[in-house]
């Protein structure tokens, strides 16, 4: 499925959406207003090119096929993210670029799948390890509690363009750094992040 490219069928309307103003007058905790469906609509990318709706079912059928006997495919909703652990994952540029220079290679970052991609200036790799247990506010009104070291899978092994493996990546982040890298997070107050915007650690 990495293959598969997803994108929002109206780019402009998710980056700012036109009830943005009114969501950010909410007072802190109190949670947002959703954008409508039609605005996040999604289609994919086929990786013959075809463009299909992700509810399309002709989607659904071109992925059970490359499945085989895999299990059954079902596409859900829901008005909040559905993520594996925590609903935020921060991955610093320099732990990026720690892990290709032990490796050999050069890194995209997307391997990572990381929400928040962060560039610590001149700390080290894998300094985001040291914010777990503490509270970053990021631009002016989003503040995350960092909550624990992300434990890594298969997933980061396998490169985003091409799917081809490099299973060295996986071994030095197991052997090097206890099979973590990068931290999760959860939301305290809600907001917008823009690039660019400034972190704080508190």
């Amino acid at each position: 499925m990495l293959l598969y490219r997803p994108r929002f069928r109206h780019p402009v309307r998710t980056a700012k959406p036109p009830n943005l103003a009114e969501a950010e007058s909410i007072a802190p905790g109190i949670n947002p207003l959703f954008a409508e469906p039609a605005d996040l609509s999604v289609d994919v990318e086929t990786p013959s090119g075809q463009v299909l709706g992700v509810d399309d079912p002709a989607l659904m059928s071109l992925l059970s096929k490359r499945m085989r006997d895999g299990p059954a495919l079902a596409l859900r909703r829901s008005e909040r993210a559905i993520t594996d652990c925590r609903p935020i994952s921060l991955f610093s540029i320099q732990t990026v670029r720690q892990l290709g220079e032990e490796i050999g290679a050069t890194i995209d970052k997307r391997r990572f799948r990381a929400n928040i991609y962060i560039d610590l200036a001149s700390a080290g790799g894998f300094t985001e390890d040291s914010y777990v247990g503490r509270t970053l506010r990021i631009g002016p009104k989003v503040v995350v509690s960092i909550l624990e070291r992300d434990p890594r899978c298969k997933m980061i092994t396998i490169d985003p363009n091409t799917a081809e493996p490099n299973p060295q990546l996986l071994r030095t982040v197991n052997q090097l750094h206890d099979n973590k890298a990068g931290v999760y997070g959860a939301v305290l107050i809600e907001g917008t992040i823009r690039q660019g915007d400034m972190i704080d650690l508190a």
